[in-house]
């Protein structure tokens, strides 16, 4: 579907209901089930609009199943457990954790493998490329079924939908989508009233934020946050969250549009091309405390698979490779963990119950 079947679907809610909130705009353009972006292609790849971690090489996805593995064997090798994706993409994450652990033992024979994903077109690659493992679908993670669980949310949490707040003289406004009565062109707007979302700005930020400031929150990032930290408390379990954002709260506008792997206008390109935002791992932290579970790190994705060992795999690869293939072995490690690539801007942060040990890559 083009960005115009898009446009008209908005210019029709807009006139029936007046200017749409940022998650209503966000959840439209990416998972409407005519229009939105992720129900209509295949983003993933160098022929798509962005490439995630686990194509840039399989030892992200490795790392990770090893690291699944060992939090089940610090849950003390339960003989059942749910393993659970987020957003699982094409499948490639898991389907390298899952070669990855095979030797581990006790562990495939443990495992039900749930993905939770709302695109059927990517649902479709992730059953063939998963199809040795009969995976559950789930729309949401509220449909997950009870039992311990470890959950993988790599490049999940920054698609939900935000809410952006800015600061004007008389306090904070919601910014939402209206239309250009001249030109029809997509435009923001700010309500008039005050927003009752205030109330989850950071209270740091509301007392020192001034007028023309931008605040984000993400009323679905919180509550997915919530029904996990809930379920792990009371089920067992953990949870791996990489994405990037920052590990502090903080003011401005993080939202942007990504197009065959360059940013882009995001109200030009609404409908074809993605849409995130940074996450905000404090805000995240606060509700899996609050929900009685221990939130580990953030630390930097570069630090978190170098405590891994992706280093000395990525060595003994090399060790095997051609020197073509070494080259781009090398090459893969440093978009991973190198600081001026993903290794800093990316962060990592692991949930769990309040007793339990800290997972592989926290320990400090």
């Amino acid at each position: 579907m083009s960005a115009v079947s898009l446009l008209d679907h908005l210019r029709r809610r807009v006139a029936a209901e007046g200017p749409l909130s940022l998650p209503e705009v966000m959840a439209d353009t990416l998972t409407h089930p005519r229009f939105g972006y992720y129900a209509t292609r295949d983003p993933f790849g160098a022929g798509g609009d962005f490439v995630t971690a686990p194509e840039v090489s399989q030892m992200f996805g490795e790392l990770i199943g090893l690291w699944a593995a060992v939090v089940w064997q610090q849950m003390g090798s339960p003989g059942w457990v749910h393993l659970v994706e987020l957003g699982p993409g094409r499948g490639t994450l898991m389907a390298d954790a899952l070669r990855a652990t095979r030797p581990v033992p006790g562990f495939h024979t443990a495992l039900e493998i749930h993905l939770v994903e709302a695109s059927r077109t990517l649902r479709e690659i992730q059953g063939r490329v998963l199809s040795d493992y009969s995976p559950t679908w789930h729309d949401d993670v509220s449909h997950l079924p009870d039992g311990p669980a470890i959950v993988i949310a790599n490049e999940f949490f920054d698609a939900l939908p935000i809410a952006q707040l800015q600061r004007t003289g008389a306090g904070w406004h919601e910014r939402r989508l209206a239309f250009d009565p001249e030109s029809g062109a997509p435009i923001w707007t700010l309500t008039p009233g005050m927003s009752p979302l205030a109330a989850l700005v950071n209270p740091r930020i509301l007392a020192t934020a001034r007028p023309g400031d931008i605040a984000e929150v993400s009323p679905a990032s919180l509550s997915v946050a919530d029904v996990l930290a809930k379920r792990i408390v009371g089920q067992g379990g953990a949870a791996l969250v990489i994405d990037y954002g920052h590990a502090r709260s903080g003011v401005g506008d993080t939202l942007q549009a990504v197009q065959a792997h360059r940013p882009v206008d995001v109200l030009a390109t609404l409908g074809e091309a993605d849409l995130t935002a940074h996450v905000d791992f404090a805000a995240l932290a606060q509700v899996v405390k609050q929900a009685g579970g221990a939130a580990h790190g953030p630390t930097t994705q570069g630090a978190f698979l170098s405590a891994l060992g992706i280093v000395q795999r990525a060595q003994a690869l090399m060790a095997k490779a051609t020197p073509e293939q070494a080259r781009d072995i090398e090459a893969a490690t440093v978009r991973l963990i190198g600081p001026d690539e993903m290794g800093t801007l990316f962060k990592v942060a692991a949930w769990t119950g309040p007793m339990d040990a800290p997972p592989p890559g926290f320990e400090a």
